[in-house]
């Protein structure tokens, strides 16, 4: 039997080696009675490991695909003759509800990487160790790990709790125990829990601008009425943010997409007006692990004294967003309504990647990944700056994180969107500023240090400098 697999899927070869068969039983290829390849064989054939095949038998197995006859073989079974053929579907009659405005946003696992990838957002997978994460995994895996057997709390494993609250109390001085501590799959998902509990329909929200276009939308698709609050080089402008806002979002270790930090008076500042207006105060500390200063400043969480601040972290970015882990620390006043809302969303996560990334902290991993990793970024960045300076175009300065904004001159040949358009064709990927901002703002462009090769950054930035060349 000749089996063309398509063993580059991102679903993995087991997978690819299922759907492969799957559609030759279903389609008539092998017909009923026919008798398949021994796994030995076919993942001779295919250059796949023995078990990768045997998986995929067995999934057809019990499909009722295949049948084992005792030293016989695998053959084909009748079942998939009785598989209704595919046909052309109508859309559909339902829609969704009245004022539905959103789709889905591609993702940087959707797109093939560019030559030179100046994206926002990606980490470094290549620094990650997973030959030690695989065995730690594995190890929690097994039989009678945490919770086998049984539905985990919505709160998230307790000794995964314990250990990010060191952490955080550790590296960036948030006041947590264990029980401050709420799993999330990420921090989009924190927001989501905050925005649950939080917001009725109409309530405003106040959001820096420009801001993080997931959070903005987010809120308003919970009915919220987002107001967008301006930036300069302090951060966000407090004085501008409603009095009636319910709550604020901001980015104070270094604003997104910006990259500037919340000066220690802004902070302050903030931290006043929710308790004079009844606020509440979104704290993202996104990629804080990655700094370039040795003192940054104090958590808005730690110097929070009325218990109006939830912070929101997740290791998307000092890890891998593969593995769907964040995390909320929450005032004791909105625990019992965030755990009821991660209840009644989707329940918990996966116990054994918390168990697992618990004994990463605990056992000084995550501390060794992130010196590591902020070494290579610090290079990146600089390697970055220097190459900008050739360019006409006004760098902002940032103490943190995995990406730069630099601002176009006013003459530019063309608006940053352009630009982007422009150096995609060139396989040269980054980002609009406009794509954060909601009104007008001082156009520019958001360039990644994560995703990129550093031998790639300068031959990137001249193809870009070519590009803005009048």
């Amino acid at each position: 039997m000749d089996l063309a697999v398509d063993l580059s899927q991102r679903t993995g070869r087991t997978d690819a080696i299922y759907r492969a068969l799957h559609t030759a039983l279903t389609t008539g290829r092998v017909p009923a009675g026919e008798r398949l390849p021994s796994t030995r064989d076919l993942a001779r054939d295919l250059g796949v490991s023995r078990a990768s095949v045997a998986t995929a038998y067995e999934r057809l197995a019990a499909e009722g695909f295949l049948e084992t006859r005792t030293g016989a073989g695998t053959f084909a079974t009748a079942a998939a003759r009785d598989v209704p053929p595919v046909r052309h579907r109508k859309p559909g009659a339902l829609r969704p509800r009245a004022g539905w405005r959103w789709s889905a946003h591609r993702t940087s696992g959707d797109a093939p990487v560019p030559a030179h990838d100046f994206r926002v957002g990606i980490p470094d997978a290549s620094l990650f160790p997973f030959d030690t994460w695989r065995r730690l995994l594995a190890a929690e895996s097994r039989a009678g790990g945490p919770a086998a057997g049984s539905y985990g709390s919505p709160a998230g494993l307790p000794g995964f709790r314990e250990a990010v609250a060191r952490y955080v109390s550790g590296s960036r001085g948030v006041q947590a125990g264990p029980d401050d501590v709420i799993a999330t799959t990420g921090a989009q998902q924190a927001l989501d829990l905050v925005a649950r509990v939080l917001l009725e329909p109409g309530d405003v929200v106040a959001m820096e601008d420009p801001g993080y276009p997931e959070a903005r939308e987010l809120f308003a698709l919970h009915g919220a009425r987002v107001v967008p609050v301006p930036v300069d080089a302090e951060g966000l402008v407090v004085d501008q943010i409603p009095a009636q806002a319910r709550l604020v979002y901001t980015t104070p270790s270094h604003q997104f997409p910006l990259g500037m930090p919340l000066s220690l008076a802004r902070r302050r500042a903030l931290l006043a007006h929710a308790a004079k207006h009844g606020a509440a105060v979104v704290e993202d500390d996104y990629d804080s692990e990655f700094r370039r200063v040795r003192r940054p400043l104090e958590s808005l969480q730690a110097l929070d004294r009325d218990g109006r601040v939830v912070y929101v972290g997740t290791f998307s970015k000092s890890l891998l967003p593969g593995l769907r882990v964040g995390y909320l620390v929450a005032p004791s006043s909105l625990r019992e309504a965030l755990l009821a809302a991660r209840q009644l969303t989707d329940g918990h996560g996966a116990v054994h990647v918390q168990a697992a990334l618990a004994r990463f902290i605990d056992d000084g991993l995550l501390a060794r990944h992130v010196r590591k990793a902020s070494a290579r970024y610090t290079e990146r960045y600089e390697i970055l700056l220097d190459a900008l300076a050739d360019l006409p175009v006004e760098p902002v300065p940032s103490a943190a994180g995995l990406h730069l904004a630099a601002y176009l001159p006013a003459d530019a040949p063309a608006g940053s969107q352009a630009l982007v358009a422009r150096a995609r064709r060139r396989s040269v990927a980054l980002e609009s500023l406009a794509a954060f901002a909601t009104g007008p703002h001082r156009d520019g462009i958001v360039l990644g240090i994560g995703g990129t090769v550093t031998s790639s950054i300068r031959p990137g930035i001249r193809v870009l400098g070519r590009l803005l060349a009048p």
